[in-house]
C-alpha cells in the first residue's frame, strides 16, 4: 500500500506509479521513484520481464526469481501480470491507471499502436496522470522505432567514442554498468519532477517523452563546446577526460599492482610544490627540488622527465598508501577500485551505504544503497524485489468501463 502523505515524511508518499518497464531506463525510473516513498507497481508479461532472466542468478539458480539484475531494479517494487496480448489488455491497463500518478512506460511507437495504446489519449482520459514515456529515440522522428541497447544508444548519442585508450588504432570501449540507459533514467526522473510541480499548480497531467539518443548526446563533456565553437574534435584518452590534445597520462602502478589515479596539474605552483616535498620526504624527488622547475614553463617542457619521476615514486608503495598520503597533502589522488572493493572500505560503513536485505532462500543480501540524503525526508527501507504477480490479478474488463 502506498503511504500516507499527510503522516509520511518520505518525498514521494503517496504516489502511486505503474510501471510498464522492459528496459533499465525505465526500471531504475521506477527505482529512484520507489527509494523515495512511492507505491510502483510493476506490470510484467506471463514470463515475466526480462531483467528476470537476466543473469548472474542468486546462487547459481537459473530461476527468474533470483536474477540478480532483477532484484537490484526491482525491490520495493510489487508486481501484476498484464500480458500483451489477448482482448482487453488496454481495458485491464486503463483500470490501474485510473487512479495512478504516474505511468512509466518503455514502449516505441509500433509496440504502442500493435497493443492499441495511445498515450496522448491517456493524459485526456486521466487529467492528473503523467504519462512517462522513455524510448530509444522519442516518440516521432525517422528514428522512433529503430532498435537499440546500451551500447548502441551510447554510440549514437556521442559519448562512446571518449570512451578508450590512448592508442587510437583500436576501437572505442563500453563503459559498464548500463551508463546509457541511466542517463536516460537521470533524465526521466527529472521530467518527471517537473510535471508533477507543473500539476501541483496546474491540477493537469503530461505526456513526458524522453529520449534517450537525446540525452546521451548532451551527456559528453567538452565534446559539444569544442565542435560548436573552435570546430575541433576531442580526442578519447586512458582513464582521462577527451581532449583536443593529447594529456599526460594519470594512471599509476603501485608495488601492490593496484593502481592510483593522479593529474599532476603543472601550473598550480600549490599543488606542483606539494608533490615535490612529498617525493622529497621520501628522498626521490631527484633533480624536480631544483629551482628551474619552479618556472611553469621548465616543467612543460620537461614533462615526460617528470612523469618517469613519478612513475617511479608510485612503483615503489602500495596504493593504499599513496592514496592516504596524498590526500592529507591536499593532492587530488584516487586508488582504482573494483567494484568488490567497495564492500570493505570504511568510508561506506560508516556512512551506512550499503543496504541488507533478507531473501527467502538466500538470507541477507547486500545492495547499493539510495544515491541520496534529506535531512527533512525519512529514509525508505529496502524491500526485496516483488515475485512475479505477487500484487494479485488486474481488475477485470467490466471493471474498467
Amino acid at each position: 500500500m502506498a503511504s500516507d502523505p499527510k503522516t509520511s515524511t518520505q518525498p514521494y508518499a503517496g504516489l502511486r506509479v505503474i510501471e510498464l518497464s522492459n528496459d533499465p531506463a525505465g526500471e531504475q525510473t521506477g527505482l529512484l521513484l520507489a527509494q523515495m516513498g512511492a507505491h510502483v507497481l510493476k506490470l510484467e508479461p506471463e514470463e515475466g520481464c526480462a531483467s528476470r532472466h537476466t543473469g548472474p542468478f542468486a546462487g547459481d539458480k537459473d530461476d527468474k526469481e533470483f536474477s540478480l539484475a532483477f532484484w537490484y531494479y526491482n525491490s520495493n517494487k510489487e508486481s501484476v501480470v498484464l500480458d500483451d496480448t489477448g482482448d482487453g489488455k488496454v481495458s485491464r491497463l486503463k483500470a490501474l491507471l485510473k487512479d495512478a500518478d504516474i505511468f512509466i512506460v518503455t514502449k516505441q511507437p509500433a509496440e504502442l499502436a500493435d497493443l492499441g495504446l495511445d498515450l496522448r489519449e491517456l493524459v485526456e482520459l486521466f487529467p492528473r496522470l503523467i504519462v512517462l514515456s522513455i524510448t530509444p529515440f522519442g516518440l516521432d522522428g525517422p528514428w522512433a522505432d529503430y532498435m537499440t541497447s546500451d551500447l548502441v544508444g551510447l554510440a549514437a548519442g556521442g559519448p562512446l567514442h571518449m570512451c578508450g585508450y590512448d592508442d587510437h588504432s583500436i576501437p572505442p570501449i563500453r563503459p559498464g554498468g548500463n551508463q546509457g540507459f541511466h542517463t536516460a533514467a537521470s533524465f526521466a526522473h527529472t521530467s518527471v519532477l517537473l510535471a508533477l510541480l507543473s500539476r501541483e499548480q496546474t491540477g493537469q497531467g503530461q505526456l513526458v517523452d524522453v529520449s534517450m539518443h537525446e540525452a546521451l548526446a548532451v551527456t559528453v563533456e567538452l565534446a559539444n563546446p569544442y565542435w560548436f565553437y573552435p570546430r575541433v574534435l576531442v580526442r578519447r584518452q586512458t582513464c582521462r577526460h577527451a581532449q583536443p590534445t593529447m594529456t599526460q597520462p594519470a594512471l599509476f602502478q603501485c608495488s601492490d599492482g593496484r593502481y592510483v589515479y593522479f593529474v599532476l596539474i603543472l601550473a598550480e605552483n600549490k599543488a606542483w610544490s606539494s608533490f615535490v616535498n612529498w617525493m622529497d620526504s621520501k628522498g626521490l624527488a631527484a633533480d624536480l627540488i631544483d629551482d628551474a622547475f619552479n618556472s611553469l614553463e621548465h616543467r612543460q617542457k620537461h614533462m615526460s622527465h617528470i612523469h618517469g619521476i613519478t612513475e617511479s615514486f608510485f612503483l615503489i608503495h602500495d596504493a593504499e598508501t599513496m592514496y592516504r598520503e596524498g590526500q592529507e597533502r591536499g593532492l587530488p589522488i584516487g586508488v582504482l577500485n573494483a567494484p568488490e572493493d567497495l564492500l570493505e572500505y570504511k568510508h561506506l560503513q560508516v556512512r551506512g551505504f550499503f543496504d541488507t536485505v533478507d531473501h527467502e532462500g538466500i538470507g541477507p543480501v547486500q545492495y547499493p544503497g539510495a544515491p541520496f540524503r534529506f535531512s527533512a525526508f525519512s529514509g525508505v527501507a529496502r524491500r526485496p524485489a516483488p515475485a512475479l504477480g505477487s500484487a494479485g490479478p488486474v481488475p477485470a474488463d467490466e471493471e474498467v468501463e
